[in-house]
């Protein structure tokens, strides 16, 4: 028989606590390890027993989580999932601890509403086991440069090979488990005046927002969040907000993006799968795709449309991935023309969107 994972959680509600407790218990793959109020409760409980994964809360009295994380990663890592409210200030901080080592983050669960709690469930134990899964790496720094549904479930499957009446190339990229480094690293690569981008994130709510004005202090290219209609332009990447999907369109020589509610599709909203498979629809050959880290098989059925329809796809890696599941995926279904390490792959769809170095 598998072993359990087994769960600490450390939070400053109580409510929280049990909710989660309640949740974790419930999995036959799970189980709850101890709970902690604050983190020096927490130390005492790990020095007993090193769990297979931490939730942990950022705002907690006596250290805040972002600093027990800090020590955490600092003196012996373990997987840890941050669990937020939505608020501007927990958003930030916990964008934050993704930077020093945090695997996943995941929304405090809204009691009173059923599907809430139904999806929350979700994503609270694709988390867990994420985090489980994930292989912890040593924090680089980087120079700053100045029930399981498918895509049908929110667009049909085309009748036919995308119509292109223009030559524009656009990068759809989707990604999990230790996308927000890796987005990171490939969009500081890119050049001012490189192919319009649209992304899919696995995120919560509210921290897609903040995460790409992190991201936009931080590139040559504008990044924004996604609003419906966004116009897909050179210089700017646009990432789905979260509990949303997106889709890109075309309208004559002119790409943009549509964000609409819809499903949980291969478990998550937004979907990689929802975002390729438009990506096949309305792009075709002028659309180049990018698979990334992340747990699952999200974007591997759309990855796999979008080859048949003439886009030349890139995995990264099972080295530079924190988890190699979604890549994995797509190259067993052979949608993938090739497979690069993370720091390979700006260069790669540089040269395949014909940019001039």
């Amino acid at each position: 028989m598998k072993k359990k994972i087994r769960v600490l959680i450390v939070d400053d509600s109580a409510v929280v606590r049990q909710t989660l407790a309640d949740i974790i218990n419930s999995q036959p793959d799970m189980e709850v390890m101890g709970v902690a109020a604050d983190p020096y409760i927490a130390a005492a409980k790990i020095r007993r027993e090193v769990p297979g994964a931490i939730i942990l809360d950022i705002e907690m009295p006596r250290m805040d989580g972002v600093t027990f994380l800090q020590k955490i990663m600092t003196q012996h890592p373990m997987p840890v999932v941050i669990c937020s409210s939505v608020a501007d200030k927990g958003s930030e901080n916990a964008l934050k601890a993704l930077e020093y080592g945090a695997v996943e983050i995941i929304a405090k669960p809204r009691l009173g509403a059923k599907q809430f709690l139904y999806e929350s469930e979700i994503r609270i134990t694709d988390a867990i086991k994420a985090a489980s899964a994930a292989r912890l790496k040593p924090l680089v720094k980087f120079r700053k440069i100045a029930p399981k549904l498918t895509a049908d479930a929110v667009l049909a499957k085309p009748s036919g090979r995308a119509v292109i009446h223009t030559s524009e190339k656009v990068v759809a990229v989707g990604a999990s488990t230790g996308g927000t480094e890796a987005l990171r690293i490939f969009l500081q690569a890119l050049p001012q005046a490189g192919p319009g981008v649209v992304i899919v994130q696995h995120m919560p709510e509210k921290f897609t927002a903040a995460f790409a004005r992190r991201l936009n202090t931080l590139c040559r290219i504008e990044v924004k969040e996604a609003a419906n209609n966004d116009s897909v332009l050179r210089g700017r990447a646009l990432i789905c907000p979260g509990n949303r999907h997106m889709l890109l369109k075309r309208s004559g020589a002119r790409y943009y993006v549509e964000v609409r509610d819809g499903p949980l599709v291969c478990r998550h909203r937004p979907s990689v799968d929802v975002l390729f498979r438009s990506a096949a629809r309305y792009g075709g050959p002028n659309v180049i795709g990018v698979i990334m880290t992340g747990m699952g098989d999200d974007g591997s059925r759309g990855m796999l449309e979008m080859k048949n329809a003439g886009s030349a796809n890139i995995a990264q890696d099972q080295e530079s991935c924190v988890v190699f599941g979604m890549p994995k995926e797509a190259i067993k279904r052979g949608a993938v023309a090739r497979i690069l390490p993370l720091e390979k792959i700006a260069g790669a769809v540089l040269r395949a969107s014909s940019y001039r170095f």
